[in-house]
């Protein structure tokens, strides 16, 4: 019994041994100028000297044989594909590729073998960068559901490896009494070590995880608008930046966008971990401030600002605040805001304007310092600030040493190019980007130089290329860290299902910048001329 089992295995490993085309350029071949028609495409970019093999389709619907040559001077490697025309780089040989070829260029030839005989296609290169990626990449898995959510969860890839494991996932079995969305994770510094997400509905609360063990916390009070949201990490002190945000979606009958998100209105706040107290940064009622970033030194708070009251009409009850402004959805627009910190005294000083976006009828979201603080990483759309929806938004950076603002025209798309995050050492970036299908948010890698110029994207390799095609949920938020999450799935879900939380003590922050303008008798500080306390022009 024994016997004819191991003939019929080896029968079976020999007609798939057949099977197997010859990774061998063919000898005799046609040549053609057209560009290789392969997916995703991977021609002409720059990528780590770290990252998995960038598997591909050729999509030569006619051909029944596929070879690929990658070489330079130093070695070279082939692999072959048949009727599925797949190209799996064996995993061994392409890392021993960018090691020898760090900061040089990698050649690569199709051929595709047509009824006709082999054909050549144009060949194309890979550049390999010096400077090696943050191994890790952060993000959500979400069903494009705009309605409702039901599983989801916070999943981690290896970049170096096709490695991908859940940080946190809600239910794998959908329970409308257990049900609970999970967002906004944040790293402090690219390290893992400290870490912080969301949970709204059942089970809501801040999870904030340091030496290993999570802690559920709860930022309410009367002042607060609602719980922090959007977290921004100090980079050496032991506090988070939120913003706590009142928030409505709207869906479009004639427009061609689906779904627009935006605020009611909107403060920052103030966490501190150790003492479990939570202040006001910024609390205003005519300014909407959202998406707190801080600066690599910790002395310089970076936001996003909009006016609103002057979109409302006061003769209108305050219960229609949100049908007005959604009326005036195409005219809300955020400016680039800053505000001085001193992290000895906690001290907070005023608002001052950084990109007036207002001023050209356009919008800003997400911003991102680079860790070296030259550079300003953000998102500029038309208006709003939910701009993962918006077809206007690509990404653009500000110099702070020259003041220059310019589009990074080599990594945007004409859909939409939207959340982004740095690796550590400031040459690369991971942003989300919808320009595969114009449906769903794949992530893709660019490379950023040390002349602050953007080099052609490229999409997060995948084990197989198809998986781009036929995964039906969109990637959000991703994160580069340098170190994986630690912390297991099943410690964080008994964080968050078994505990209430703890309720954050409210201390006030005597520097924080408070601008009321009804008979709160809370304290007010005038507006300053050119920050969050002037106007933006008017849309026409």
């Amino acid at each position: 019994m024994r016997y004819t089992l191991f003939i019929y295995l080896l029968a079976a490993t020999l007609l798939l041994s057949g099977c197997k085309p010859k990774a061998e350029v063919p000898s005799q071949f046609a040549e053609t100028n057209t560009e290789a028609p392969i997916y995703p495409d991977y021609k002409d970019i720059v990528i780590p000297p770290n990252i998995a093999p960038l598997n591909f389709l050729v999509k030569d619907s006619i051909a029944t044989a596929y070879v690929a040559h990658l070489h330079s001077s130093k070695m070279e490697m082939t692999a072959a594909a048949s009727g599925n025309a797949t190209i799996k780089l064996d995993s061994l040989e392409w890392r021993t590729l960018l090691t020898e070829n760090k900061g040089s260029d990698i050649s690569v030839d199709i051929y595709a073998k047509r009824p006709e005989g082999w054909v050549h296609f144009k060949p194309y290169k890979i550049s390999v960068a010096e400077e090696p990626i943050d191994a890790f990449l952060s993000y959500r898995l979400i069903e494009p559901g705009y309605e409702l959510y039901r599983q989801l969860g916070i999943y981690q890839r290896n970049l170096t490896t096709f490695d991908e494991v859940p940080v946190y996932e809600n239910n794998r079995q959908y329970s409308d009494g257990e049900n609970h969305c999970i967002n906004c994770h944040n790293y402090r510094k690219n390290s893992t070590e400290s870490m912080v997400f969301h949970v709204r509905s059942n089970h809501g609360g801040t999870i904030v995880v340091q030496d290993g063990k999570a802690h559920k916390i709860q930022l309410k009070d009367s002042t607060i608008i609602t719980s922090g949201v959007y977290p921004s990490w100090h980079p050496t002190e032991n506090l988070l930046a939120f913003s706590t945000n009142k928030t409505g979606q709207a869906f479009h009958l004639y427009y061609p966008e689906k779904i627009e998100v935006m605020d009611e209105k909107s403060d920052l706040l103030l966490y501190d971990v150790t003492k479990n107290e939570v202040s006001h940064i910024i609390r205003t009622d005519d300014d909407m401030e959202t998406f707190p970033c801080w600066a690599p030194d910790g002395k310089t708070l970076y936001y996003c600002c909009a006016k609103r009251n002057y979109l409302l009409d006061p003769s209108v009850p305050d219960t229609l605040i949100t049908q007005q402004l959604l009326l005036k959805f195409d005219s809300i627009r955020y400016n680039l805001m800053s505000i001085s910190f001193d992290p000895k005294t906690r001290s907070f000083g005023q608002p001052q304007m950084v990109i007036d976006a207002a001023a050209e009828n356009k919008s800003i979201s997400v911003p991102r310092v680079s860790p070296d603080g030259r550079y300003i990483l953000y998102t500029k759309g038309d208006y709003g600030q939910f701009h993962i929806w918006h077809k206007s938004s690509d990404l653009w950076v500000k110099d702070l040493q020259t003041d220059e603002c310019y589009p990074l025209t080599e990594a945007n798309s004409p859909d939409v190019d939207s959340f982004h995050s740095w690796s550590s050492n400031g040459r690369w970036f991971a942003f989300s980007s919808r320009r595969m299908d114009e449906n769903y948010t794949r992530l893709f890698i660019a490379y950023f130089d040390k002349e602050g110029k953007a080099h052609k994207a490229f999409v997060m390799p995948q084990e197989d290329p198809e998986w781009n095609i036929l995964l039906l949920k969109s990637y959000n938020v991703p994160e580069l860290s340098r170190d994986a999450v630690t912390i297991s799935p099943q410690d964080l879900r008994q964080c968050i299902y078994e505990t209430e939380g703890e309720n954050a003590i409210y201390k006030p922050n005597p520097t924080a910048f408070v601008r009321l303008d009804g008979t709160t008798g809370a304290s007010k500080k005038a507006p300053v001329d050119g920050t969050s306390g002037a106007s933006p022009k008017k849309p026409e």
